[in-house]
């Protein structure tokens, strides 16, 4: 992201979660924070949230880990994003493997990915 000349602060990346009901989610939060898992559960109307393994995030995604997209998982997944991310007016996501970066503005990431949005990071 430095070499690409990028704010840190407008680079999501995306973390899959499973919440304590065994649901699957995506998470966007910036390169910058950490997704914060009682934020997460908390926005996604759930007590708890975990990380999902590597191996199942990548199953559920059909990308690899370090490369997977809020956008055409290999399963629809519900999508939650940080709000930090739709403040400027673009934003940039992995396009599905490792090295792809998609730039968009914030408002068609949420309306492409049906996310929702809410204070997931810190």
């Amino acid at each position: 992201m430095h070499a690409l000349g990028l704010d840190p602060d407008t680079v999501g990346k995306t973390l899959v979660a499973v919440l304590d009901d065994g649901r699957h989610v995506l998470a966007v939060v910036p390169v910058s924070a950490t997704l914060d898992l009682k934020a997460l559960a908390r926005v996604a109307g759930s007590k708890r949230a975990a990380m999902a393994e590597p191996h199942e995030a990548e199953r559920l995604t059909g990308s690899v880990v370090g490369g997977i997209s809020p956008l055409g998982s290999r399963r629809p997944l519900p999508v939650y994003v940080d709000e930090l991310l739709t403040v400027d007016g673009e934003v940039h996501v992995s396009g599905g493997r490792r090295g792809l970066e998609l730039s968009l503005a914030p408002a068609d990431l949420v309306r492409a990915a049906g996310a929702v949005v809410g204070p997931i990071a810190t």
